[in-house]
């Protein structure tokens, strides 16, 4: 596959950089957020050598690229002149005679499109934070390692680099998303964790006492005090002269923004992740041995209208809270595994012996975690195959809600290579044999369901 002609290709049919409002990319697809559907030529797309799948969902459009996808999105803005770091603001989104139905997947799509470029660049961090960990207590656990080591604590030290300093990241990252400067979205996150706040030195400011809570590992508090950055820095934008912006703007900014959040934002943030997480909790344990299977089922459909992307900020928050998900990894771990199984399914059933092999290769990439190239490119034109999918998700899931399955660590693509997500946070294996449990279900069940479906179907 040449790249420079994929990607002058996507510019082409996709409507270039004027139609463009933010453009980003996942393990395997790109996905841009378009203003005008006049200029995106769908059906030019699917012809193009080198797309797996194309979908298009309310001025959302994700073209699947596969293993390649790195190098394709890094050709794509290239061509198209595009800087993800500077994204333009001031473009309406949709044309007024092109409105779409304002409904709760609108809105759900809405914040999903905007909190995945907070949240996905800081994925790795999490990944690695909660590996290593879980690495550290296996071999503290099983092969003799003495918890005073040096390498014990760095493992620990790398684990807090990762999950501590989140409030840094999360500066920085939503600073991006509005169009503010990174560095004081890092300043006024890297405040949340300072010595000096966190010994109790700040206990006023100008009077006002100031609560005393543990930043380390939040998310909303700095996110709110981002936002509010946003209103500040628009309002000194217009009140101070041009010739001393450069450094009088900043210094006010956080002059503003420090206090307000660490007396205000702060604590009404940190109150709300407790309070987030608890609520979830509690739907999970009420209702999560009926809830756990029928999203496990719904999960594919949600990552097609791009709903997926929602759900970052719950996983991450459930970690960084009560420190396990039992939730949405593994929605998604289910998932992939169905699908997976599913996509071999069909690849058992096909008589062409060039698309025979290209199921299977799809088939085991889901198995693996990444399910775009199967379900876009083998499933989505099956529905009566992808009954076997929720046939295996309801049933793997069920069994994964009455065992307590859960993760602990967040992030990744869960499939067969993120078992030691399960390992939890003393080292015991238990939700490790639990996962292995669930994932021969999720692959059994599928595939058996999808062919029985696919022979049925043939009678």
């Amino acid at each position: 596959m040449d790249l420079n002609v994929l990607a002058k290709n996507l510019v082409k049919y996709t409507g270039g950089y004027d139609n463009y409002i933010h453009v980003t990319k996942c393990t395997r697809s790109i996905r841009i957020n378009y203003k005008y559907h006049k200029n995106v030529d769908i059906e030019s797309l699917k012809k193009v050598e080198g797309l797996s799948g194309v979908v298009d969902k309310d001025h959302n459009l994700q073209l699947i690229i596969g293993k390649d996808v790195n190098d394709a999105y890094e050709a794509f803005i290239k061509e198209a002149n595009w800087d993800p770091d500077n994204e333009p603001v001031n473009k309406d989104p949709i044309e007024k005679d092109e409105q779409v139905k304002k409904n709760a997947t609108y809105y759900a799509q809405k914040f999903g499109n905007f909190v995945a470029p907070i949240f996905m660049p800081i994925i790795p961090a999490l990944v690695v934070g909660g590996l290593i960990l879980a690495i550290r207590n296996l071999l503290i656990n099983y092969f003799g390692m003495s918890m005073d080591s040096g390498t014990a604590k760095l493992m620990v030290g790398l684990f807090e680099a990762g999950f501590t300093f989140l409030p840094v990241y999360l500066g920085y990252a939503t600073c991006l998303k509005l169009n503010l400067s990174p560095i004081l979205g890092m300043m006024l996150g890297a405040l949340l964790i300072s010595n000096t706040y966190t010994s109790g030195q700040i206990d006023n400011i100008i009077g006002i006492a100031v609560p005393q809570v543990n930043y380390g590992s939040s998310i909303m508090p700095v996110i709110f005090g981002v936002f509010f950055m946003y209103y500040v820095d628009k309002a000194l934008e217009k009140v101070i002269p041009q010739m001393l912006k450069f450094f009088l703007k900043p210094v006010l900014t956080m002059l503003i923004v420090a206090p307000i959040t660490l007396i205000v934002l702060g604590p009404i943030g940190y109150t709300l992740s407790a309070y987030v997480a608890d609520g979830i909790l509690w739907l999970y344990n009420t209702i999560g041995i009926v809830a756990i299977p029928l999203l496990c089922a719904v999960y594919p459909y949600m990552v097609m209208l791009g709903l997926d992307k929602a759900l970052s900020p719950i996983g991450i928050q459930l970690i960084t809270t009560v420190g396990y998900n039992p939730i949405t990894a593994v929605m998604g771990f289910v998932s992939n595994l169905c699908i997976g199984a599913t996509t071999l399914a069909v690849a058992s059933e096909e008589k062409d012996i060039a698309q025979k092999g290209l199921y299977n290769s799809f088939g085991v990439t889901a198995l693996c975690g990444v399910t775009e190239p199967a379900f876009y490119g083998a499933l989505i034109s099956r529905p009566d195959a992808l009954k076997g999918t929720a046939i295996g998700a309801i049933c793997s899931g069920l069994f994964a809600a009455i065992f307590g399955l859960r993760a602990f660590v967040q992030g990744g693509c869960p499939g067969l290579l993120t078992f030691v997500f399960f390992i939890d946070n003393n080292g015991s294996l238990k939700y490790v044999f639990v996962g292995i449990m669930t994932a021969i279900i999720a692959i059994v069940v599928s595939f058996v369901a999808t062919k029985i479906i696919i022979k049925l179907k043939k009678q």
